[in-house]
């Protein structure tokens, strides 16, 4: 359908370069947990940031470990429990990934966010070796966002095939299909996808 006569141009919005990370409001009186880590580790936690009720500590990746174990052993803290380790892409910004990690305390019942910013390529150390569990989910933001962590015991995918071309969540992995063999020349990927499958059954 083409556009009326004399109709306005629209130009396409430049991608969001990452999330605002708001501080934390006026008046907002930081944990105490969170006040005995910027004492114990000076400079560590860049940035302090506070949503819905949830905070979040962002810190660089070479310091990733240092503040994963204060958070796990501190009597304060005692963030015994990684629930949960995702991505977010932000293809526009250098540090393009996001690393969140979602830690929870079951002493104490309190629950807070550590993120760290990576460029792409970049590796991130792993925190399995504070939480076993995560292991789990770093293999699978491998999968996902192929970022990889340094030292982890066992990295590899958990969700794709292991032949399986790029990394689905991150924004520009095209929605046709799994990576530019596909695109290019669909029958030559599914020819080799189906030799495979032979070889399997074979």
């Amino acid at each position: 359908m083409s556009k009326p006569a004399g109709a306005p141009k629209v130009e396409p919005k430049a991608p969001p370069p990452g999330p605002p990370d708001p501080p934390p409001p006026d008046g907002a009186v930081l944990p105490a947990f969170l006040v005995a880590l910027q004492a114990a580790l000076p400079g560590a936690v860049a940035q302090v940031s506070y949503w819905v009720g949830d905070w979040t500590l962002i810190v660089a990746p070479d310091r990733l470990l240092e503040v994963g174990r204060w958070l796990r052993d501190a009597s304060d803290a005692q963030f015994d429990f990684c629930s949960d380790v995702t991505a977010c892409d932000w293809p526009a910004r250098a540090e393009r990934f996001d690393l969140v990690y979602s830690l929870y305390s079951t002493r104490h019942c309190h629950r807070v966010r550590m993120k760290a910013r990576a460029a792409d390529g970049e590796a991130v150390p792993s925190v399995a070796g504070l939480w076993p569990a995560a292991g789990w989910l770093e293999r699978e933001v491998f999968d996902m966002f192929g970022v990889r962590f340094a030292g982890h015991p066992d990295l590899r995918r958990i969700l794709m095939p292991d032949d399986w071309q790029g990394h689905p969540q991150r924004k520009d992995f095209p929605l046709e299909g799994p990576g530019e063999l596909l695109m290019a020349n669909p029958h030559e990927w599914l020819r080799l996808r189906q030799a495979a499958d032979d070889e399997d059954v074979e």
